[in-house]
């Protein structure tokens, strides 16, 4: 996994079809989808629960890319050498999620993977200023975790500048993850970010049947956010 920071659209499989998730995973990668990513909700850190590492291991054949596993859950540190185990790419956890975030970070790059690190929205950036030479993606939540389908939060498309600032020449990924749609999408690109979460606005329309419609709203999504940099 090399860096760039080209747009890439990482489509969420918490908006997919639960009972055909392999062929979901590769339908959407064969429609231009740069990252497959995979919320991992405990119902105690996020009211939900939806995947552990044996999802995510069962699915990993069926991903020539990136698979990029955004741990919302309480604690952490447990869990990380399971999905690393399990063929996560990228392992984001939550700041806000453990007293222990340095030794967290430790942990996901000592099993093999990039490390992430996500913020809330009520989370400010200085919260991760002195992890940025431990981390290989920030992720900024733009809705509140626990959830697909919720409307964008404006005031986060600041803490992307702030961020964006504070990173530098750094390599270090700017994910978005909540809301995003080919109308929020130029907000956050143009602020810095580079990775951009889709679930409801990639699957909308599609099936693994009829993809085509994965196809379309990956590019218009694309479209959106490149159409800034241009």
């Amino acid at each position: 996994m090399s860096f760039d920071r080209k747009i890439k659209i990482a489509p969420s499989i918490l908006a997919a079809d639960f009972a055909n998730f392999g062929a979901e995973c590769a339908a959407i990668e064969a429609q231009g989808a740069d990252w497959v990513h995979v919320d991992v909700m405990d119902g105690h850190f996020v009211p939900n629960i939806t995947f552990g590492p044996a999802t995510c291991a069962a699915i990993r054949p069926h991903i020539k890319g990136v698979m990029d596993v955004h741990l919302m859950i309480a604690p952490v540190d447990p869990y990380i050498e399971g999905f690393a185990k399990a063929g996560a790419d990228v392992i984001t956890a939550h700041v806000e999620a453990g007293a222990h975030t340095h030794r967290t970070l430790q942990a996901i790059r000592a099993a093999g993977a990039k490390a992430g690190l996500a913020l809330n929205p009520g989370t400010p950036v200085s919260e991760v200023e002195y992890y940025l030479e431990m981390v290989d993606l920030i992720c900024v939540m733009t809705v509140n975790p626990g959830f697909g389908g919720q409307k964008f939060i404006h005031s986060q498309i600041e803490k992307v500048k702030q961020l964006r600032a504070l990173i530098g020449d750094r390599p270090i990924h700017i994910e978005i993850d909540g809301g995003v749609d080919p109308v929020t999408a130029p907000l956050v690109a143009a602020a810095g970010a580079n990775v951009l979460v889709a679930g409801s606005a990639v699957f909308k329309g599609g099936s693994v049947n009829n993809p085509a419609p994965y196809g379309e709203n990956i590019r218009n999504i694309r479209a959106a956010a490149e159409g800034v940099w241009a």
